[in-house]
């Protein structure tokens, strides 16, 4: 019902739009689509007052369907016509000197055609109403409609950097079962298997049992690998591989991806045949697995654990041999559970402690739970946004009789529905859109955002940029436990995160009656859907079968295999996610799709654009990062609605190297004019390309590349214009050449990313100006002088990257960094001493020092870091690593505060690696 409503919103909007864009074009057909509109603003009032009723009748539930099919019929219509509009504006110049040749009136059959459609489309809309009222369908008297609320977003979207992971409970006994198995003296390889139903807190258990500094210490590599349901083995020892070397911070094999099932299964068990090892395989349903890896992971003398949950009993007994353990996860008790309840219902009282009022009707609601904490949290997180006794009486009053007698699974799943409903409609669009992600895939919030703006789904805020805006609905997801962070930016802000398995079984179950989106996979056979939006998890026959994707907006594309061509349905696309697809070239018919508004070819093998692309005149978002893409067509300079521009090629394992841009992209002439460019990253530079740039006053982002010495007052006076500009990216043609930029009076004033690649005779003066600035990267930089009193009292700092910046031999950091959480020196060739003087960084989480062999002892002053979690020492002199090794070294008790030490020495047996925490 609100996704119905939702659905007539978003729709609004659109007519609108399209009356403003259009009207030259509409003739005799503009007053019908007024007519619609008005229609669907009743529709849309109707079904917010059902919304508020709760429970519809089945004759309410056909309304309910009739409205969201006669809103598809328009947004065909519209679609349609925009498709034929352009269709038209395509034509060549001789096409249309024959066409008016003809003398026919212009568009005459057309517009005949629209007419009628139309007039049946309101015949439809005025029926709807008539009917309804003929079977008792009335609209509903005293209700209120809660609307957007951007103070209650904005909050939420702030408080949300600081949120931690939640605090468990009920786990201490079991995780010491677990250490205690895994610790134990038993020479062979010990396979401990923990099982229980979905969201009983499996992975929790085991992750908290891994992450122990006890167990760290103990084995010699660990790895943690998330299995779920598809998989390829190949792919599942691909990961393990590289989880083991990241872990240690060795070099990836390069040809990793191209090796055998054998090669794979040789090298690992190689790798790991001298080692005592952990592994977790985290989520595993098939018992097939452990015969194809098995052999992978030696059953050696030294001690090895294999841990993995699953929520299949028959998996966990299997007989893994002589050292097999299952540990069967229980539910919470109601203390456990009441209090777990607490420190998310009444988080924001004294000492989460529920109010007197609520806690009869509070503690009826946990038990609903039945213990199992996925339905306590979501539980918790709905209830921390009711503040009045008639709030919870109403949720509690809305559990049907199936919350009490069905299993734990349709428990869970009816209090995460009621999660669900409470949303705001937008954001039920927007949670509903994670689905069309596989299962455990890890997203990244900045990806998830710019689709939700291009499907509509943003609410424009005056005053507010969308993006912001966008933020505080991911912001709120979180707060509901709708969402799981994964990683965090050092600031806090929420990095990646992924879907619940459970969460994600309910939103594929709400898509699918909705009609919102269809998911293929090898799970199901392709069939016919009249979903608008698609996603690709497995090759499939849909795509062989055009009438199954006729009405699709929507095409994402995770299945490994190359899209040769697309089908005729495929005309009225919108938008096409082929982010990691290993396609080699894109159909030539996608110039054909003149509404696509979002094309994503991240990380393709994609070698270069069609020269058509001029025609995608819809076009607002295209993505070529780390594709194979070096030139783009001229064609690129009609796309008039263009607003962002991504093209940065960046190869991680150059870190060390100038040579970290895999390659740059090259723009046509004329880049610099189509004024809704928003953000350009990166493009090299080539004749008056930075000239031109002076004009672009609208950038947010800015990435170059190939800059030259002579460049200094073209583009300081370029950035001096961008008043709007976030983030800038500039970088030298060569390690050698002198980046300036000193002809530059003031930073720009909202800059929060800055990334500097090239040489630096000095820090530029109006780097004291920077007051937004929470990311700051100088690399082979090389500066001569002190440079650290130049950026030590940026009062935003919080990353600090510095990669071949000095070429001095001691770095003294005596004032400042107050909010700095991230500090990366690397590739310092003379540095010997590090001295941290008392009360600076002191909120530093993380120091990572790599490749400096001159330095042979710890920083000085390391103390003085009180909150550092983690010290990470790569290519650094063998004294440094054996001054902190064990209890008696000499400066051990230096770092004794610090949870997670790492390092990695070379020994004249080769590279040795291991932890001191």
């Amino acid at each position: 019902m609100a996704m119905a409503s939702a659905a007539i919103d978003l729709l609004l909007g659109k007519i609108v739009s399209f009356l403003d864009d259009q009207l030259s074009l509409l003739g005799g057909v503009h007053d019908e689509l007024e007519e619609i509109k008005r229609e669907l603003i009743v529709m849309k009032a109707f079904l917010e007052d059902a919304e508020r009723k709760g429970v519809l009748s089945e004759v309410e539930k056909t309304w309910v369907a009739n409205v969201r099919d006669v809103s598809v019929d328009v947004e065909d219509f519209i679609d349609e016509f925009t498709y034929h509009i352009n269709k038209q504006r395509s034509w060549s110049p001789f096409t249309r000197t024959f066409r008016k040749s003809l003398r026919f009136p212009k568009n005459l059959w057309e517009r005949h055609r629209i007419a009628t459609k139309l007039q049946k489309i309101i015949k439809i809309i005025k029926a709807i109403p008539e009917r309804s009222l003929r079977y008792g369908v009335k609209r509903i008297e005293g209700v209120s409609y809660s609307h957007y609320d951007p103070d209650r977003l904005r909050i939420l979207r702030e408080s949300s950097l600081f949120l931690q992971d939640d605090e468990v409970v009920g786990i201490i006994d079991a995780k010491e079962k677990l250490v205690t198995m895994l610790l134990s003296s038993q020479a062979q390889r010990t396979v401990i298997s923990v099982v229980g139903m979905g969201g009983s807190g499996k992975t929790t258990l085991v992750a908290k049992t891994f992450n122990g500094q006890t167990v760290k210490q103990h084995f010699d590599c660990c790895a943690w690998i998330t299995v779920s349901q598809m998989y390829t083995v190949e792919d599942l020892l691909r990961v393990i591989m590289k989880e083991l070397l990241r872990a240690v911070k060795e070099q990836i094999p390069v040809d990793l991806s191209d090796m055998s099932y054998s090669h794979l299964v040789e090298m690992l068990a190689s790798y790991l045949k001298e080692k005592r090892y952990l592994i977790v395989l985290d989520d595993v349903w098939d018992i097939n697995l452990w015969r194809k890896i098995s052999a992978a992971l030696p059953d050696g003398p030294h001690g090895s654990r294999v841990m993995l949950t699953t929520r299949k009993e028959d998996i966990a007994s299997f007989p893994f041999g002589l050292g097999s353990y299952v540990h069967h996860v229980q539910p919470l008790n109601k203390s456990e559970a009441w209090h777990l309840f607490s420190m998310k219902a009444f988080f924001s009282c004294p000492n989460s402690c529920c109010p007197t009022e609520l806690e009869h009707i509070a503690r009826d609601l946990v038990d609903k739970c039945e213990g199992l904490p996925l339905g306590i949290v979501a539980l918790g997180a709905l209830m921390s946004t009711k503040s009045v006794l008639s709030e919870w009486m109403k949720v509690y009053g809305s559990l049907n009789w199936e919350l009490c007698n069905n299993p734990r699974l349709e428990v869970v799943k009816s209090i995460l529905l009621l999660s669900f409903n409470d949303l705001p409609y937008r954001l039920k669009h927007c949670f509903l859109y994670c689905c069309v992600f596989p299962e455990d895939y890890v997203i990244q919030c900045r990806r998830l955002i710019r689709l939700w703006i291009a499907e509509g789904f943003v609410e424009q805020v005056r005053g507010a940029k969308t993006e912001e805006i966008a933020e505080s609905y991911m912001a709120e997801l979180t707060c509901r436990c709708m969402l799981q962070v994964v990683e965090r930016e050092p600031s806090g802000r929420a990095e990646t995160f992924r879907m619940h398995d459970l969460l994600r079984e309910l939103c594929i179950s709400i898509s699918e009656a909705e009609t919102f989106c269809t998911i293929y996979n090898d799970q199901e056979p392709a069939k016919e859907s009249k979903a608008r939006r698609v996603s690709m998890q497995a090759n499939s026959r849909a795509l062989r079968n055009p009438k199954d994707i006729s009405k699709v907006r929507t095409f994402f594309m995770f299945a490994a295999f190359s899209l040769n061509y697309l089908p005729s349905g495929f005309q009225l696309l919108r938008i096409l996610d082929l982010e990691d697809v290993p396609i080699v070239q894109l159909p030539d018919d996608i110039v054909n799709c003149f509404n696509l508004m979002y094309l994503n070819l991240r990380s393709t093998k994609v070698k270069e654009l069609p020269k058509d692309i001029g025609k995608l005149s819809n076009l607002e978002m295209l993505n070529i990062s780390n594709s194979k893409i070096r030139l783009l067509p001229v064609g690129i300079l009609k796309l008039q609605k263009l607003h962002h521009l991504l093209m940065l090629h960046f190869n991680d394992q150059k870190l060390c190297s100038f040579d970290c841009l895999d390659g740059c992209t090259q723009a046509p002439p004329g880049i610099c004019k189509p004024k809704s460019l928003q953000v350009l990253d990166t493009v090299k530079v080539e004749g008056e390309l930075i000239e031109q740039l002076q004009s672009m006053t609208q950038l947010t982002r800015l990435g170059l590349a190939n800059v030259r010495e002579a460049d200094e007052k073209d583009l300081c006076k370029a950035l001096e214009n961008m008043k709007l500009i976030e983030q800038l990216n500039v970088m030298t043609t060569d390690e050698d050449e002198v980046l300036r930029m000193d002809a530059l009076a003031e930073g720009p004033p909202m800059l929060h990313t800055l990334f500097l690649t090239g040489k630096l005779e000095r820090i530029p003066l109006w780097f004291h100006s920077l007051h937004s600035l929470s990311y700051l990267a100088l690399l082979w930089s090389r500066v001569t002088h002190d440079f650290l009193p130049c950026i030590q009292e940026l009062p935003n700092l919080t990353r600090l990257w510095l990669i071949n910046a000095y070429t001095g031999d001691e770095l003294v950091f005596r004032s400042g960094f107050r909010k700095l959480t991230e500090l990366i020196l690397l590739n310092f060739s003379q540095l010997s001493v590090i001295i941290i003087e008392k009360g600076v960084m002191p909120a530093l989480k993380t120091l990572d020092i790599w490749e400096c062999m001159q330095l042979k002892q710890i920083p000085r002053g390391i103390e003085h870091l009180t909150n550092l979690k983690q010290l990470t020492l790569l290519g650094v002199p063998n004294e440094l690593i054996e001054c902190i090794r064990g209890e008696g070294s000499m400066d051990n008790s230096k770092v004794k505060q610090i949870p997670n030490i790492g390092y990695c020495y070379k020994t004249r047996f080769g590279w040795s690696h291991g932890r001191t925490r």
